[in-house]
């Protein structure tokens, strides 16, 4: 990399708590993030409301080569998740929405 890592400490609040995930909006209207369960760090349940900060630092590309084999594997992911879909749609009459859908 070539620049200086610069760390910057990013808060936000906990809008989504799922089995999986958790959504968060960053403060400062920066965004909005959602973070798997596996990487928080906590000695409380998490609610909707809690505040979270970390450390982040800025985002560097690393080339202009495009990364064939993962595209190809997004392509594949999104076909069968498209597919999957609207299997669903057709087996739910109505497309409701279940529980997984959230992570």
């Amino acid at each position: 990399m070539k620049y200086g890592d610069k760390i910057i400490k990013m808060e936000g609040v906990i809008v989504e708590v799922h089995d999986g995930c958790v959504a968060i909006d960053l403060k400062g209207r920066l965004g909005y993030l959602k973070v798997p369960m596996r990487m928080m760090i906590t000695d409380y349940p998490l609610k909707v409301g809690q505040e979270v900060a970390w450390n982040m630092s800025f985002v560097e590309q690393l080339g202009p080569e495009v990364n064939d084999k993962y595209v190809s594997n997004l392509d594949v992911y999104n076909r069968r998740q498209a597919e999957m879909r609207a299997k669903n749609e057709t087996n739910n009459e109505g497309g409701k929405d279940n529980e997984f859908n959230n992570c």
